[in-house]
């Protein structure tokens, strides 16, 4: 069996695809809204305790809409429906399996890893059971036979950390909800309701509700538990990002950039979460969405008046990543996760004054990267809490996280006892960190780009240096990390977003400021092109 000849067919790369090119047209040929679906508990059963409450809003009631012996059945309340999870024995043991071919900490850098399996014609498919990780297509690769000629063929060409990943239930969490003193048990439910509001409460007697426009669905994932799925307008779920993610009391300009880029940010990725059946999370993995109890009327005028306006680079929406803070500088792509380069994500000085030259000063070489971390004045973050930091770990703690960091990814390097020395090999133009080696007792590995963060706790961003300190004793303690910004820092900033709003800048300066060489229009201009 020859795995490297298996292609894609055409259907399964529409498939794949279709949701997002789909999304886009929709939105851009009609005068209604794109409805987006965002996975707003996305491992519900994983904790059986666990409970929710949905509720009508006042003088309103809900729609359930489910099926019965093949049919579809309605039932219409104004009262309370709670969501209960409960354990059923099974009959008969559980096997479930899949190969694990990579394991990763950005959605990014999963699908830089799905295109080059799929390049040597393996299917995928994308998973977050925990960290991401890039499963083998499990409806191609569904009996243990083919599962295992599969990993025999890519580790025989030196893919040695692929593995199969073997989970025996005995048990399954299932799930319930309860109108009144009647029950019912089903795995697919819909929710609406005669307002498009539905409030949700994390726990059946909890005082704080979140209130989320449009649908709600239950349905199962991937991971052997359900998720609590929002369908939501698109122009309504931005009333439950941009206020969490950059503050209602944020400056003007700067809520319309942040409205602008997480319209961007949303349809651009609606891929994400296909393994699941939905489209976008609610947390940091996506864009932070709450639902529209913390809508204000700031952030309400600023997506009102960019309603429909997307960030373009030659005329396709851009990839808009942005972070809290960049420590001064912003990134590359590809100092962050491997995959084609955006020529619109590049180290920017982050700030409006003339402080830095990044063409005569490289970041790349480290004592002109400690000279610019030693800098505080002058950067449009130099009040911000997480612009400049300074970290100390005991080698004690940065052995057990690295240690369970490699075992994950089932490194044999998991099995290290001891550091001898970490140094930084290789830095980007924009500083941050590209290669880092860590020498131990049984050899020297490698770190490369994001994964750094997942294998330290302390470094809160990859612009950083190291500091060896021996507190008075021989040896080395452990090292200070010394550095700059929260996040992966490439794109726009959201506090230096914040400064230059107040510096008088408007949203279409601040964007072209972070994201050079691109363009807001609208999705119908887009579309006639």
């Amino acid at each position: 069996m020859n795995i490297w000849i298996w292609r894609f067919s055409s259907g399964i790369l529409t498939a794949l695809f279709l949701p997002f090119i789909t999304s886009t047209y929709t939105y851009a040929n009609t005068t209604g809204d794109v409805e987006l679906s965002v996975g707003i508990v996305q491992k519900f059963g994983e904790d059986p305790q666990r409970q929710f409450k949905l509720e009508p809003t006042n003088g309103d009631f809900l729609k359930l809409k489910f099926k019965k012996k093949g049919k579809d059945q309605t039932l219409v309340t104004a009262n309370p429906v709670n969501l209960e999870i409960s354990t059923a024995k099974l009959s008969d043991t559980k096997i479930d399996e899949r190969v694990v071919l990579g394991t990763f900490r950005t959605f990014e850098a999963a699908e830089d890893g799905a295109k080059k399996w799929r390049e040597k014609g393996i299917e995928v498919e994308i998973a977050q059971p925990e960290r991401w990780e890039v499963w083998a297509k499990r409806e191609v690769y569904n009996t243990p036979l083919l599962r295992r000629l599969l990993l025999q063929n890519v580790q025989k060409v030196g893919k040695k950390l692929a593995y199969i990943k073997t989970n025996i239930f005995k048990q399954e969490p299932k799930i319930s909800w309860v109108i009144g003193n009647n029950r019912y048990n089903r795995e697919h439910l819909e929710i609406s309701s005669n307002k498009n509001l539905i409030r949700v409460r994390s726990n059946k007697n909890s005082k704080r509700a979140r209130l989320y426009p449009g649908r709600l669905r239950v349905q199962p994932n991937a991971y052997g538990t359900y998720t609590l799925v929002n369908q939501v307008p698109l122009e309504k779920y931005l009333r439950g990002v941009v206020p969490y993610e950059i503050g209602r009391n944020a400056p003007k300009a700067s809520l319309e950039a942040q409205a602008v880029i997480a319209r961007t940010y949303a349809l651009r990725n609606v891929r994400r979460f296909a393994v699941d059946n939905y489209e976008l999370c609610a947390d940091t993995h996506c864009q932070v969405y709450f639902g529209i109890t913390g809508a204000s009327s700031s952030t309400d005028r600023a997506i009102a008046s960019t309603r429909g306006m997307v960030l373009t680079y030659d005329n396709k929406l851009v990839d808009a990543l942005y972070s809290s803070t960049t420590g001064g500088v912003t990134a590359f792509f590809d100092d962050v996760w491997n995959g084609t380069q955006r020529p619109y994500l590049r180290p920017i000085i982050d700030s409006h004054l003339n402080i830095w030259s990044l063409s005569q000063k490289s970041l790349a070489d480290e004592e002109n990267f400690r000279k610019f971390i030693s800098l505080e004045e002058g950067f449009n973050e130099s009040e911000q809490r997480w612009f400049r930091w300074r970290r100390e770990t005991s080698m004690e703690d940065i052995t057990k996280g690295l240690q369970k960091f490699l075992k994950v990814k089932n490194s044999p390097f998991a099995k290290f006892k001891q550091i001898n020395n970490i140094v930084v090999e290789k830095r980007s133009k924009g500083g941050r960190i590209l290669q880092l080696a860590i020498n131990t007792d049984i050899g020297t590995f490698h770190l490369h780009k994001d994964e750094v963060r997942s294998a330290f706790a302390a470094p809160v961003s990859t612009l950083f240096y190291l500091q060896p300190l021996n507190k008075g004793k021989p040896g080395i303690w452990g090292y200070a990390f010394v550095g700059g910004g929260l996040g992966h820092g490439v794109g726009l900033s959201q506090t230096g977003a914040q400064k230059l709003a107040k510096l008088g800048w408007s949203n279409d300066q601040i964007l072209k400021f972070y994201y050079p060489g691109t363009q807001i229009q609208t999705l119908n201009q887009i579309a006639q092109k």
